[in-house]
């Protein structure tokens, strides 16, 4: 099929939807490689996603917050984020407790029980922010959560087949190879759902095979006989997927890396943390030796720097680190004269205090923080969301983007940057320069930031590594895996069955 033919369908009817057997099998790589693809076969391109659950968030155009998948996945569109693509965005920060972002604004915080018994109130929202990506596209790429095998929770569901049947979008089933049973979770899933919902479900993808393809027709086959489905594509590991931003936490465990004689830096590894994409462009580095500190571990003596990560629940989190004897190593790695910076909740941890009298981030009261810097940090309802560009005290270049809840104040004449729109000292250091604090997520994405804060804690030759460049061209690069591995003609016939929600 020519690409004017793709277009003609893709005309009729504006969506197609990955789901996914389970939590992580690959749907929200596979959307962004899709999405790619699309536009350089020059169709216009949005994604979305009903409901999303992540603590790794990205500012949007407007202001609000979206998952960071969905912003990768707008990158991948050639499109700015904005809030429409992801109106219902959970964050959690607790055991059964998340924040509750609609169309990118905070409205209140939620029990897992109560989102669960409420979810049906949010689609309206969802289907009017689906709507308006379809009125701007040729095709809107949708990207389920979970699994729709979850029927359990079926009844009140936004997030896959509740969705899936309001807008009338047709669907394809994605399956993890690599977890093993991929037949048995395609299959399965397709038998447990009702009559109504398995007519949305179209066509199915086996994802992340490694080794020789011949040796799983037979599986493609027994998949299609036994699901009804049709069989889209057997698409193969794609190893630079550790080149782009990840969404899930789980994904950092497999990008540690150890280097011998490389800088090294370890990062402890929250209960809540948040916006851990951070650090995709440290790890990027090949003179870098990034380490992810999981509870139950002690950091090693021979670091470099440490980094406090942001947090979804600041004087938890600050807790968990005393919990686990963190804050002990944290403290003789200053005394040994090493480096630590902390970015978001991670500064205001190093500070002497942090007050939430209302509550906001859990139970109300004050937390002692580590100490380190003059800072204190007040809680308030109110959250910063925006963009941002200036410099470092020595004034090297540097963006990034702020998403918190609290501001904190500090005497020290010694700002970490000046900042622009609006024009203002930010952050802490301390008078040594060896402890840093700001709440600039982002801000290793810049190659000239990120080079002179390496060479500060080492002297070394700055590598070639462009991280957003690199970014574009493994955008590229995994466009063109999905279309030599999935049939998206195909796909886009299925696209166009659909009917508009």
């Amino acid at each position: 099929m020519s690409h004017t033919a793709s277009l003609m369908y893709t005309r009729a009817m504006s969506a197609i939807m990955l789901m996914g057997t389970c939590s992580n099998a690959g749907k929200s790589l596979l959307a962004t490689g899709l999405c790619r693809a699309l536009v350089r076969r020059g169709l216009r391109v949005r994604p979305f996603k009903p409901q999303n659950m992540s603590n790794n968030a990205a500012v949007t155009i407007e202001g609000g917050e979206i998952g960071r998948a969905q912003a990768l996945q707008a990158r991948a569109c050639g499109v700015p984020s904005a809030s429409v693509m992801n109106p219902v965005l959970l964050k959690p920060q607790g055991e059964s407790e998340a924040q509750l972002v609609v169309r990118g604004e905070v409205v209140g915080a939620m029990s897992a029980r109560e989102y669960h018994q409420r979810a049906q109130e949010f689609l309206p929202t969802v289907l009017e922010s689906y709507r308006e990506l379809a009125s701007e596209s040729d095709i809107v790429v949708v990207e389920g959560a979970g699994s729709p095998a979850e029927v359990n929770l079926r009844t009140n569901d936004i997030a896959n087949m509740g969705f899936a049947k309001a807008a009338g979008v047709n669907s394809v089933l994605i399956g993890d190879i690599e977890r093993g049973g991929v037949i048995a979770s395609i299959v399965g899933t397709m038998q447990l759902l009702d009559a109504d919902d398995q007519k949305h479900m179209r066509g199915f993808i086996v994802n992340r095979f490694r080794g020789d393809i011949e040796l799983f027709t037979e599986g493609m086959d027994i998949i299609e006989r036994h699901s009804g489905l049709a069989p889209l594509g057997l698409v193969p590991f794609f190893p630079q997927a550790s080149n782009l931003p990840a969404e899930d936490s789980l994904d950092i465990n497999t990008s540690t890396r150890n280097r011998e004689g490389a800088i090294r830096i370890a990062v402890p590894k929250l209960a809540r943390m948040a916006n851990f994409d951070d650090f995709d462009p440290l790890l990027a580095e090949t003179d870098v030796s990034l380490l992810f500190v999981s509870p139950g571990e002690a950091f090693p003596g021979n670091l470099d720097a440490i980094i406090l990560p942001g947090s979804k629940a600041t004087r938890a989190d600050l807790a968990f680190i005393r919990e686990q004897g963190w804050d002990i190593d944290i403290l003789a790695h200053r005394r040994r004269g090493g480096h630590i910076l902390g970015i978001c909740a991670g500064y205001q941890m190093l500070g002497k205090r942090i007050i939430d009298s209302e509550g906001i981030e859990g139970e109300a009261g004050e937390s002692i923080g580590l100490g380190l810097l003059e800072s204190e940090t007040l809680l308030q309802p109110t959250k910063t969301l925006r963009e941002v560009r200036g410099k470092d005290n020595t004034g090297v270049d540097l963006c990034g983007y702020e998403m918190h809840i609290g501001e904190t104040a500090t005497n020290t004449t010694r700002p970490m940057l000046i900042l622009e729109n609006p024009s203002r000292q930010h952050g802490e250091v301390s008078t040594d320069g060896r402890i840093e604090g700001c709440y600039l997520h982002g801000i290793f994405s810049g190659d000239s930031f990120r080079h002179a804060w390496l060479n500060r804690l080492r002297n070394r030759t700055p590598t070639n590594l462009a991280y957003e460049q690199q970014v574009e061209e493994t955008l590229d690069i995994l466009s063109k895996h999905i279309e030599r591995h999935i049939n998206i003609d195909r796909l886009l016939k299925i696209a166009s069955e659909s009917k508009a929600g």
